[in-house]
């Protein structure tokens, strides 16, 4: 009976080869869509999970809050003592590691022999990192390879790429020419789902910050290591309070801080956290693929459904042929139910080879290595198992139960055997088809407006033509010979130096006094050393005062930071805060982090980060000691022979050192990666959608159209035209196309408005997105159903009643 109903199901495929290969398509889309973003969310959640004791370790992050401050915030650095501090003072801790980003804001020109290297992840760390983080160790132990000051673990692409085949163990990379690091351990490439990406790890005692447990100056990355069955919550109310009691005196000024501990498998998805090692994922937007994948598979499984209840007038005959002979409801019902499995089967096998095909496209696309490997083989084969039985099951059930409910005399009296209510589920699933592509439509129309405000937003920094050359190390009076050089060329308009990017500010500091304002205060701030063009260079409006002098750049210049006079650009944020209007603050005296000279000017307030971030106070002020990035503002004109020329200077200047150049709006564009990424996404998997949907919606204009080819034949023989005869046939497609548009419209308003929530500048949702969106809609669906519509209105009427 099985090969009987096996051959039957083979045979029905042949028999309708357009619905059998837009069911077979539609599922095999959906299944492979399915795939690709199931294993891509799979990659997401899994970060950091790989680490032994994942479960146990957790990440020291800071929040503050000041009495001038409209929310809290919440940044992912500390100061150098907590991890030492929390270790004395608590036995819940039972270990703990500062990290620091060696290569945060420059690259490390690394060096062994005639190989030279700009490298840009290198991390260093306390000798305790591998002892709570879980690194596959090549040569080396976890237990001693960070135990000398000048010790450094590599990872096996680095070994190959500067030792070959040699043992690299002992040997020496020279760093920034005035480091050599002993190779003590070579580990696993680090994988692709940790947070903690690096490719050269150094010993955090290398460095003068080691030496000193500072609260304030947040630059470090901080981990702790708890103890088995410690509570993370509570341990965290008594860091809290014994922080507090630590800080009785600013906590009177209005300004109040704490710590928070994340759980090391929250970092990637769920931090609110500032200034991450790399830019952090999204939660939300895990939900967001996670419902698209379901509502693809749905949609496919809808096709399928409806496209068999359709065609059920042409197996009315043998259904009622086959229960005048005898069989049972049971028995047809298992033979539908089997088509369905056959049909699933055929499209699970194309949809795992579309999704494995896919799989390089889609990893360039997310920017995830994605693949198979990712599944443990167990859950790969019941994933597949129970993908097979799902779709099986929501795609056949219904139709399965409708067939063999036909009743044997009406069907061969050839009554109608479709019930009104058939006619219902159809155009219901169709509505919801639609609904949804019309949904997705207009999501990602808007989600791309939104990407295109963030480029073309004016944040107050002029970031056309910008190019970027890291400098970190430069000595400033080389920084000012190779500027003054660079000046020189033509096409080169200006040139400044900053300590990192000026579109991602990251330097925490503190304003502890201020001229006229009695008593201590307290008001966290972000700052940035800068070379006096600064502000020409990017174009930063002063509403109040004037830029830095050449004088304010002689008077850091002394060696001994006590003798310096220091000037300050601040913004209009921070003149706020203080209590002062622009026009007041001019002239007047500050103490930042020690750090104690006059209000030069006041800025417009711009945007130094994020734009999900509101604008908050930063200062400005010129420090020689360290500058990491040379920003040199062009002409635009003949920007190759502009770059050239800056490459001949570079040359002339640092030989050994690798030249490597970028554009401001390059670093501006990777603080929304995630954005872009999760917006490319939704706009490929839209069209994916609006494709299944048309595919369900071609099915049914087939069997539509063959159902009224004798009312077809009838009006053309009455003189009907063939464009009243098309307009006929889509009528009723078209209705339904509109009534999903209605539904869509409001749920995507209400959507889409929550996402741009989390944008402090964000696009005004416009009504013309949703005419766009009907229209698009429309459209497709009138191509979609056309080419039946007029194959119907273009046939011979008389052949048409003749076969009827």
């Amino acid at each position: 009976m099985i090969r009987n109903y096996f051959k039957i199901a083979w045979r029905n495929l042949l028999q309708n080869k357009v619905t059998s290969f837009i069911s077979i398509a539609g599922l095999a889309v959906g299944i492979g869509c399915f795939l690709l973003l199931t294993t891509y969310l799979l990659n997401e959640v899994r970060y950091d999970r790989f680490n032994t004791n994942a479960d146990r370790i957790v990440r020291v992050i800071q929040g503050s809050r000041s009495s001038t401050d409209n929310a809290d915030n919440i940044i992912a650095v500390t100061p150098t003592a907590p991890v030492p501090v929390f270790k004395q003072q608590f036995q819940e801790v039972a270990d703990g590691v500062r990290i620091y980003n060696y290569t945060g804001y420059k690259p490390a020109t690394v060096q062994y022999k005639d190989k030279l290297f700009n490298e840009r992840k290198m991390l260093v760390a306390d000798n305790s990192f591998f002892k709570i983080f879980s690194y596959k160790f090549i040569l080396g132990t976890a237990a001693n390879s960070l135990n000398l000051p000048e010790s450094a673990v590599i990872t096996a692409t680095i070994a190959k790429k500067y030792f070959g085949d040699e043992n690299p163990i002992g040997k020496i990379l020279q760093v920034n020419t005035t480091r050599n690091l002993v190779i003590t351990g070579v580990i696993e490439d680090v994988p692709a789902y940790s947070h903690l990406k690096f490719d050269i790890m150094g010993n955090y005692a290398m460095l003068d910050r080691s030496k000193d447990l500072k609260w304030d100056s947040a630059n470090d990355y901080s981990y702790l290591l708890l103890k088995s069955g410690v509570n993370a919550k509570s341990l965290e109310k008594s860091i809290n309070a014994y922080t507090s009691a630590l800080n009785k005196d600013n906590d009177r000024s209005g300004y109040k801080s704490w710590f928070v501990l994340e759980p090391l498998t929250q970092v990637h998805l769920y931090t609110t956290a500032k200034d991450n090692l790399e830019p952090s994922g999204n939660v939300k937007y895990i939900y967001i693929l996670g419902a698209i994948a379901v509502i693809l598979l749905v949609l496919a499984c809808i096709n399928f459904l409806n496209l068999v209840t359709a065609k059920s007038i042409e197996r009315a005959h043998e259904i009622g042929v086959r229960k005048v002979m005898g069989a049972l409801r049971w028995q047809l019902f298992s033979q539908f139910i089997g088509e369905a499995a056959f049909i699933t089967f055929l499209s699970l096998i194309a949809g795992v080879l579309m999704a494995w095909a896919s799989f390089s496209w889609f990893s360039n696309f997310s920017g995830n290595e994605l693949n198979f490997a990712i599944w443990k083989a167990s859950w790969l084969l019941g994933a597949l198992v129970g993908l097979f039985v799902i779709v099986t099951l929501l795609a056949g059930t219904y139709p399965a139960l409708y067939l063999s409910a036909f009743k044997p005399v009406a069907t061969l009296k050839g009554k109608s055997t479709g019930s009104s209510g058939g006619a219902v589920l159809r155009k219901s699933l169709v509505v919801f088809q639609f609904s949804v592509s019309v949904f997705f439509i207009i999501s990602t129309l808007i989600a791309g407006r939104q990407l295109q405000y963030i480029q073309q937003l004016d944040t107050g920094i002029n970031r056309d033509q910008v190019v970027v050359l890291d400098i970190g190390g430069m000595p400033f009076d080389k920084v000012k010979a190779f500027k003054d050089q660079v000046m020189q060329q033509q096409g080169i308009k200006n040139v400044s130096a900053s300590y990192d990017s000026p579109v991602n500010v990251r330097g925490g500091y503190t304003i502890n006094e201020a001229q006229g304002i009695p008593g201590k205060m307290h008001i966290s701030i972000t700052a940035i050393p800068v070379e006096r063009n600064f502000v020409n260079t990017l174009g930063i409006k002063l509403i109040a005062g004037t830029n830095f002098t050449l004088g304010d750049e002689q008077s850091i210049l002394d060696t001994n930071r006590g003798n310096r006079k220091y000037s300050f650009v601040i913004n209009e944020s921070t003149a706020k805060a203080i209590g002062w209007t622009p026009e007041q603050a001019i002239g007047k005296r500050i103490n930042m982090a020690h750090r104690i000279g006059e209000i030069r000017g006041v800025a417009r307030d711009f945007n130094f980060a994020s734009l999900h971030h509101e604008v908050t106070p930063i200062v400005l002020f010129p420090e020689y000691d360290y500058f990491g990035k040379l920003l040199i503002k062009t002409s635009g004109v003949n920007m190759a022979g502009t770059v050239a020329g800056i490459k001949k200077t570079w040359k002339s200047f640092y030989p050994n050192v690798p030249f490597e150049n970028h554009f401001l709006d390059q670093e501006y564009e990777e603080l929304y990666l995630t954005e872009q990424r999760t917006g490319g996404i939704l706009t490929v998997f839209t069209l994916v959608t609006v494709f299944i949907s048309c595919l369900g919606l071609f099915g049914l204009a087939v069997f539509s159209t063959r159902q009224r080819v004798r009312e077809v034949g009838i009006r053309k023989i009455l003189g009907s035209s063939v464009l009243n005869i098309v307009g006929l046939i889509s009528k009723d497609f078209l209705k339904l196309v509109l009534l999903s548009i209605i539904i869509a419209s409001p749920f995507a308003y209400y959507v889409m408005h929550k996402w741009l929530q989390g944008f402090v500048y964000r696009a005004n949702i416009q009504w013309w997105i949703f005419a766009l969106a009907a229209g698009l809609a429309i459209v497709i669906a009138f191509l979609t159903i056309s080419y039946q519509a007029i194959k119907a209105a273009l046939a011979n009427p008389v052949k048409s009643l003749k076969n009827e």
